[in-house]
């Protein structure tokens, strides 16, 4: 069944640029100092000003990208870094694209 709450997430094109920049942070990031853009995520810092959004805007489409589990959050010191949810994007790009 269609989640009306992931529709509702991926309405929003400032949270699709999100989604396709996670998929390849290392394209699209600089470097970062307090964890691999990889292995620990994007700091929600460089999410925000590639957006040009301020961090409570960043973080309020970050909390509605995780909470229908596209992305998750790791607290690395002061800052919070994100990541895609590989397999939670697959599956819903399968029911999306399925028949409904």
């Amino acid at each position: 069944m269609l989640d009306v709450d992931l529709v509702k997430a991926l309405a929003n094109e400032k949270r699709l640029m999100i989604l396709e920049w996670l998929r390849d942070p290392e394209r699209h990031f600089p470097p970062q100092r307090d964890g691999d853009l990889v292995r620990d995520g994007v700091c929600s810092l460089y999410i925000a000003d590639k957006l040009g959004v301020s961090q409570p805007t960043c973080g309020e489409h970050m909390k509605i990208l995780g909470q229908v589990g596209l992305v998750h959050g790791k607290k690395v010191k002061q800052w919070v870094f994100y990541q895609r949810d590989e397999d939670r994007v697959a599956e819903e790009k399968e029911l999306l694209s399925g028949d409904w």
